[in-house]
């Protein structure tokens, strides 16, 4: 993981999901800062929003710090914040993470996991020719117990997805392409070759 800032609300936002949520909300007599009522569900309005949340965050999974094409159907709206946990916050551009379905759905509802917006970069450490993903040992107390937390809850450093990450970094090392191309592609390989001197 490596920080993400967050990017501008889209102009369309407020009165294409904002309002016609919260309107959804008053009319369901759903509070906006309690808990979600039982098998209750909320109207999607933020899938209104799922191209310009891929394109602010140009296609890159907030998680996993990897691009990913939307025309794989991959690309699905993070509830930082869950649903269930504060209904009011299902329809607000600040508390939605652009996720791959897979990062996705292993979050759920999860409070564990570090809100990519606060991760600082030098946070998460790798292993270029392994891919292996560690927290940095200069880090301690809390912070470091919510990385390894974040790290086994997604399972970032999961087989698949150390594979993953030694491949991109062997690819460039092979001269498949250069370093603006792993930047785009990869941007946490990227991040932490150029803070290791490699590229």
């Amino acid at each position: 993981m490596i920080r993400v800032d967050m990017q501008p609300e889209p102009a369309a936002f407020d009165q294409d999901v904002r309002q016609k949520g919260l309107d959804y909300l008053k009319r369901k007599g759903i509070p906006l800062d309690g808990l979600l009522p039982a098998n209750t569900k909320l109207y999607p309005y933020w899938r209104s929003c799922l191209d310009e949340l891929y394109q602010s965050y140009r296609g890159t999974c907030a998680y996993l710090a990897v691009f990913f094409e939307r025309v794989t159907g991959g690309a699905t709206v993070d509830h930082f914040v869950a649903k269930s946990s504060r209904a009011g916050s299902a329809y607000e551009w600040t508390n939605y993470r652009l996720a791959c379905s897979t990062m996705n759905s292993r979050k759920w509802t999860y409070d564990d996991v570090l809100d990519p917006f606060d991760v600082e970069d030098g946070w998460f450490c790798l292993e270029l020719v392994s891919g292996h993903i560690y927290p940095n040992p200069d880090v301690d107390g809390p912070v470091k117990e919510s990385m390894t937390d974040t790290i086994r809850r997604l399972g970032l450093d999961g087989p698949a997805n150390r594979e993953m990450r030694a491949r991109h970094y062997q690819w460039y090392r092979e001269g498949h392409y250069d370093g603006e191309h792993l930047k785009r592609l990869s941007p946490f390989v990227w991040f932490e070759a150029n803070r290791q001197g490699l590229l």
